[in-house]
């Protein structure tokens, strides 16, 4: 079973003025996939707190897979990509860019994300939009092959040449 931490990227969040709806969403489907959740936590939209909680996940708790939700547009707040850059050790940007492929269906807003993804020590974390439709579809299409990431990461699996 692999292990989850979610950090949701919200000060209206962090403040009590608005519930984690996207953070719900995706423990519901993580928890569904057979992912045990360790930790879930809402911060406010500031680098320094983000990093250090990031670390903490990865380090500490030694989560497999590290998912956050919001703080990924344009606004002088959203700064989740940039703690996520100051964390990771090698970029996995594939999976944010999949996301972005995917979500350019359903919306062409979907330009506007600032997402990345990448890995810490045995953690693949990946940066999810802030919305819970968006959330959801965003694990839908991409958390089966993140999946095999992990285990690729874990030394579990090996990787497969395309056929």
């Amino acid at each position: 079973m692999f292990t989850v931490g979610i950090i949701t990227s919200s000060d209206k969040g962090y403040a009590g003025e608005r519930e984690d709806k996207s953070g719900q969403v995706i423990e519901e489907i993580v928890s569904e996939k057979g992912y045990k959740v360790v930790r879930k936590v809402v911060l406010p939209d500031e680098k320094e707190i983000l990093e250090k909680e990031m670390i903490n996940m990865c380090d500490n708790l030694e989560v497999n897979l590290l998912l956050t939700t919001g703080g990924t547009g344009f606004s002088p707040r959203d700064i989740t990509p940039e703690a996520t850059k100051a964390v990771i050790e090698r970029e996995a940007l594939g999976i944010a860019e999949a996301i972005r492929y995917y979500s350019l269906q359903i919306t062409k807003r979907a330009m506007l994300s600032r997402a990345t993804s990448g890995i810490r020590k045995n953690t693949v974390i990946i940066n999810l939009p802030g919305s819970p439709k968006a959330c959801r579809e965003a694990l839908d299409f991409v958390l089966d092959d993140v999946k095999h990431g992990i285990e690729i990461l874990l030394g579990k699996a090996k990787e497969c040449a395309r056929k």
